[in-house]
């Protein structure tokens, strides 16, 4: 690895001295079961929130930063603890007028986005870059961002001449490492943020030539930034896996060592090749992350984006409109948790879809769900069953055994295209299928009615109806 101007842990200045006592410290992976995460005096950490990376629709920075406290106030509320925030979204982007000047006035924004975050026990992944080419062209819609970087273009008085020379020139990763180091100064010490990611999806990039040269810079960039930031997580994001070859593409990014998260998006999209994202939520997204773990077993695999979008990604779903009960967001949210996931899917479109419906309560209901559970001791270990249409998302651990239990005949395409209200499911399940020849207690969590009840096996079967979906804790 080639060698960079990495700032020394000693000359940084801390802005933030945060108590780690009262906050749980640093986010890590946990030191005795590297598939979860843990707060560094030793609590179980599990990421539930989603993504709100910009502002889209309000200009105003009075404005803007208010609604983000208001969104960390009402996520909090319902038991979130975590978002993902993008640094070169236009708001929070420092380095916007010329290379290597960096606007201290954007980044007052940003500390005081943390403030906030730190207010309502938000911890924040931020990420570094997402733009793809050294054009000026304006985003590809009125509320998206831009995905270019003019300033580093020697068209623009920038020291570059195309995207590859950014990530195979020492010069162009000198400015990725100096901009990490601005970032480094003020945030080093603050237990806030959960983690830096380098890019998002940077397999998009606009690279003419061998793309060998983004998995190399990822393979260098990773410890750098790891150097200087050493009590926050650093990881990779790649672009949504709707493609046989997104395998392949995610294997080599995903088993880095210093790729600390193994990261994956995937979107509901009916112009997708791959069938897998053409089919219920739930299956889908629990998809991903078996796929994802059966790449990776020692690290916590994330369902860090999530959502449905037209065909080809060309914006949100028109299908948000009818989902005013939330039924996709309730899906992406258990789903990959009961597939083997560190956390709950983290969803996208969080202005077009759930501040629009209203659903911020289903956060609620998910930490409802796996309250008084601790992943990290209780080593679940994941499983599926498919019983009379209805799919089971089992986590079989030391002292309990969840289960996340879905209705296969009601999805998005039944309730929301052919607006079919759900009906009532019976589920007759034996014990021993799942593996258990005792128990010392049985409860159901209905999450849409929010409210649990106790169940007494009869001969050793669990009897019970459900509509959508419902959640069983066997304590054993």
């Amino acid at each position: 690895m080639k060698e960079f101007f990495v700032l020394p842990l000693f000359s940084l200045f801390f802005l933030f001295s945060c108590s780690e006592t009262k906050k749980g410290g640093f986010i890590r992976v946990s030191s005795s079961n590297s598939r979860y995460f843990e707060y560094q005096d030793g609590r179980a950490y599990i990421p539930i929130g989603l993504n709100i990376c910009w502002e889209r629709f309000e200009t105003d920075e009075e404005k803007i930063l208010a609604l983000y406290e208001q969104r960390f106030r009402i996520l909090s509320e319902n038991g979130g603890n975590y978002t993902r925030i993008w640094l070169s979204a236009p708001f929070f982007e420092v380095e916007h007028t010329a290379e290597q000047e960096y606007d201290e006035r954007i980044a007052q924004r940003i500390d005081k986005l943390l403030t906030h975050a730190e207010k309502y026990g938000i911890r924040v992944k931020f990420c570094f870059e997402n733009f793809r080419q050294l054009t000026n062209q304006p985003a590809p819609f009125s509320t998206s961002v831009p995905f270019d970087k003019p300033i580093y273009s020697t068209e623009n008085k920038g020291s570059l001449r195309c995207m590859e020379e950014y990530f195979n020139s020492d010069k162009g990763r000198q400015l990725f490492i100096n901009k990490v180091n601005f970032f480094a100064k003020r945030y080093t010490n603050n237990p806030i943020v959960f983690g830096w990611e380098l890019w998002n999806e940077i397999n998009t990039v606009n690279i003419s030539g061998n793309t060998q040269c983004i998995l190399d810079w990822t393979t260098d960039m990773l410890p750098c930034v790891k150097s200087v930031f050493p009590n926050h997580l650093v990881m990779q994001s790649l672009g949504s896996f709707d493609n046989l070859k997104g395998i392949d593409t995610y294997r080599s990014f995903m088993t880095i060592p210093t790729n600390e998260i193994a990261q994956v998006h995937r979107y509901l999209d009916p112009g997708a090749s791959w069938d897998i994202c053409r089919v219920a939520m739930d299956t889908l997204a629990s998809n991903a992350v078996t796929e994802i773990r059966s790449i990776v077993a020692d690290k916590p695999v994330l369902l860090s984006e999530v959502g449905a979008v037209e065909a080809n990604h060309a914006g949100p779903s028109k299908l948000y409109e009818r989902d005013t009960d939330g039924i996709l967001l309730h899906d992406l949210l258990f789903a990959p948790y009961f597939s083997g996931a560190a956390g709950p899917g983290q969803s996208w479109h969080w202005d077009y879809y759930i501040e629009k419906n209203n659903l911020w309560w289903h956060f609620g209901r998910f930490t409802e769900a796996i309250k008084n559970t601790d992943p990290v001791r209780e080593n679940y270990h994941p499983f599926y069953l498919q019983i009379d249409n209805i799919r089971i998302y089992g986590l079989n651990g030391q002292s309990n055994t969840l289960l996340w239990c879905r209705d296969a005949l009601s999805d998005w395409s039944t309730e929301l295209v052919e607006q079919k209200a759900p009906e009532n499911r019976k589920l007759i399940l034996s014990l021993s299928r799942i593996g258990l020849d005792s128990y010392s207690s049985i409860r159901l969590y209905n999450p849409w009615a929010n409210n649990w009840s106790d169940q007494i096996p009869e001969n050793g079967l669990i009897n019970f109806d459900f509509k959508r979906s419902v959640v069983v804790r066997i304590d054993k």
